[in-house]
């Protein structure tokens, strides 16, 4: 459900295809002003040629012209188009060697050791309280491990970003006078920033990330929520690190600044390092994942989520199982006692003692769900003709209607059903 300039506009799908039908329904709207620019244009040329309401018709014209010329064009989402705002980075960036950390008795990171690349997208993901912050603090330099070195590059500049905007003075440097003007605010940051383009304004910046400038006199206090968290994001850029440390950034950004920060990001000249739950900005935006496994481990995966996921699976693991790892419980297997001397198997054992195969049931089904399938499809198209035929008999169009919405479940079902079914045949295949 999407609240958009006084509508509500439902989809029945998930996130990625929201921003599709909502693309699709925007160019619509533009497609529709469109044409009535087109059409006004040809009323004006009639109208300036001297039309007179001497009939009905060209009243009825007249009428038409004036309802055009009084309806107001769509308005759209403002975007943001800037180059990225860096400063140098030298051939030192972080590095992080045999780093431990840990809080009454419970060990979060354990020989910890990761250097840095130029350009580097970094995940970090892992159940809350599993150390994720901790980490981010400890790269910021704000708390130190118990143990290890961190060594920061002497041209690197960090700009930290939390979810938390503090509303005490000494509670740290997001802190947000309510009765400050929104340009000072950006102002005693930087009054300019260099981009690619040249030196920017804090105005333009300002404009930039959509805060017009009869906004930027107005004190933050009456800013909205999702307002002030896009202004402390670009609090954080006009500062132009080189390495940006996102915490958990889309908890509480809107769905338009987030379409910014991950447009921003795709130009962005720096070191990506964020902390995050979130699937979606995680596949759009990261290139490496490091997974808090319990225990203090944490673990390194090439891509995206989606891609750490895949993996897990081909390992027999699923996210879940890494929430807390204990000697009583195995990667993948639950409900295994063993000794504390005994280790966790590896991924190629549990695979070997998990071979995966249909059941009987799984067998049977797959070899008749394509005809299932096609049968209700045939089933729509025929509900599709009687309701054609039906349209002016509401008591019969109202049962055909609740027919086909059964139908349709039915068939949302077993198409799910099908791609789950497809998939375990081909790892089957793949053993």
């Amino acid at each position: 459900m999407e609240v958009d300039k006084g509508n509500i506009y439902s989809y029945d799908t998930n996130y990625s295809g929201y921003l599709e039908r909502k693309a699709e329904r925007e160019e619509m709207q533009q497609a529709s002003e469109r044409k009535r620019q087109n059409i006004l244009r040809k009323e004006l040329e009639w109208m300036r040629r001297g039309a007179r309401a001497r009939t009905t018709k060209q009243k009825g014209r007249i009428q038409r012209y004036e309802e055009l010329k009084s309806q107001s064009a769509p308005k759209m989402d403002g975007t943001v188009e800037m180059s990225s705002v860096t400063s140098r980075m030298g051939r030192t960036t972080i590095e992080l060697e045999g780093i431990k950390k840990g809080y009454e008795g419970k060990m979060l990171i354990n020989d910890f050791s990761y250097i840095f690349l130029k350009r580097d997208r970094i995940g970090f993901i892992g159940p809350n309280g599993s150390g994720k912050t901790t980490l981010m603090k400890m790269i910021d330099g704000r708390i130190t491990p118990d143990a290890g070195t961190i060594t920061v590059g002497t041209t690197i500049k960090i700009g930290y970003y939390t979810q938390e905007i503090e509303l005490e003075k000494d509670a740290g440097i997001a802190y947000m006078d309510p009765s400050e003007k929104v340009i000072d605010y950006i102002k005693n940051t930087a009054e300019y920033v260099r981009t690619t383009e040249g030196l920017v304004s804090a105005s333009s910046m300002l404009e930039r990330f959509l805060f017009p400038a009869s906004q930027q006199y107005s004190p933050i206090g009456k800013l909205s929520g999702g307002e002030k968290r896009r202004l402390n994001l670009l609090r954080v850029l006009m500062e132009a690190p080189n390495v940006l440390i996102l915490d958990e950034p889309t908890n509480d950004l809107d769905v338009r600044t987030l379409a910014i920060l991950e447009d921003y990001l795709d130009s962005y000249d720096g070191i990506v390092i964020t902390v995050s739950h979130d699937r979606y900005f995680l596949d759009r935006v990261v290139r490496r994942i490091f997974a808090f496994e319990g225990n203090g481990t944490i673990r390194q995966y090439e891509g995206g989520y989606t891609d750490y996921v895949n993996r897990l699976e081909e390992e027999g693991r699923t996210p879940g199982d890494m929430t807390e790892l204990s000697a009583g419980s195995r990667i993948g297997k639950k409900n295994v006692t063993e000794t504390p001397a005994e280790k966790i198997d590896s991924a190629a054992t549990w695979k070997h003692e998990k071979k995966l195969k249909f059941s009987y049931k799984e067998q049977k089904e797959y070899e008749t769900i394509e005809d299932d399938i096609g049968a209700l499809e045939e089933k729509l198209e025929k509900l599709d003709a009687d309701m054609a035929a039906n349209a002016t008999n509401s008591v019969k169009l109202g049962e055909l209607l609740g027919e086909k919405e059964k139908t349709e479940q039915l068939l949302e079902e077993k198409m799910e059903r099908w791609e789950y079914l497809e998939e375990l045949a081909a790892r089957i295949a793949g053993q």
